[in-house]
């Protein structure tokens, strides 16, 4: 079966670490989806429109979005007007919906409070950080 092409939305400052657990089990064949790594900093800008940009192609190469929703994932970003969303991770998720992505949610967290544009959006819900979570999630959002 061919790998998911997934991009993956998540707070860097906070989450980086789920990600890069994300990423270590790509590499395990039985965790089907290519991985696709990117964040403000890996970008190398911190100018809005270059980081929008670079966001919007990632994302338009993908077929699923992965969201990891933990505890700042709503949290107001200080460039907030500038991104026009919330913060980077509704932006991409916006984006995502645009580009009719299949939509995935991983609460790190049942508590954390979910990012605005993922709320009635029809998204797969993994309420658990595990592989078999996500996995199911992803096989879900496939239906």
């Amino acid at each position: 079966m061919a790998k998911k092409k997934v991009f993956v939305s998540f707070d860097y400052d906070n989450d980086k670490n789920y990600k890069n657990l994300l990423k270590a089990w790509d590499a395990n064949p039985n965790f089907d989806f290519y991985f696709s790594d990117l964040s403000s900093t890996e970008i190398n800008s911190w100018s809005v429109p270059v980081v929008k940009q670079v966001l919007s192609t990632k994302i338009n190469e993908a077929n699923y979005t992965v969201v990891l929703v933990g505890k700042e994932a709503n949290k107001q970003h200080k460039d907030h007007k500038e991104i026009g969303y919330k913060n980077w991770i509704n932006y991409e998720v916006a984006k995502s919906k645009e580009h009719t992505n299949k939509l995935v949610a991983v609460k790190l967290d049942k508590s954390y409070d979910s990012p605005e544009q993922l709320l009635n959006s029809g998204a797969s819900w993994a309420m658990s950080f595990t592989q078999e979570a996500i996995v199911k999630a992803l096989n879900d959002a496939a239906k």
